[in-house]
């Protein structure tokens, strides 16, 4: 079977030392199919002096492509989630390092379910990890 490298969207690389577990393919591909692969990058995953709020009742933003990106939100969401791909964009190689040799404690759960939505027969897939 060999070395795991490539895991459900995780790109795991093994050393001597730890292992790093990054997702730089899978974003470069959401950027792409978003087209966020020529956009201004940002220094920080979230505005630091703007907070996220409530909108008000405003128009909806293009509901396609939102659902699409994320989910069923208003514009500040989406405005959020396109600083992120931006953040993405400039810090594509980010990733966990877990060195061999630590003091800490890893621990680690998945679920899963095969297309279990019944309305779109959609799968879902969801972990955490605790470091420790």
């Amino acid at each position: 079977m060999g070395e795991l490298t490539f895991f459900l969207r995780l790109q795991v690389k093994q050393k001597e030392d730890g292992i790093f577990i990054s997702q730089d393919k899978y974003v470069a591909e959401i950027l792409k199919k978003f087209d966020f692969l020529n956009v201004t990058t940002a220094s920080t995953p979230i505005e630091t002096k703007k907070p996220l709020v409530k909108d008000e009742e405003v128009a909806d933003v293009d509901v396609h492509l939102y659902r699409s990106i994320i989910g069923h939100f208003k514009t500040s969401h989406l405005q959020a989630v396109k600083r992120i791909f931006r953040y993405l964009k400039g810090q594509p190689k980010l990733g966990l390092w877990y060195p061999r040799e630590s003091a800490f404690y890893l621990e680690a759960y998945s679920d899963s379910n095969y297309a279990g939505e019944n309305l779109d027969m959609k799968s879902t897939t969801g972990g955490c990890q605790f470091l420790g």
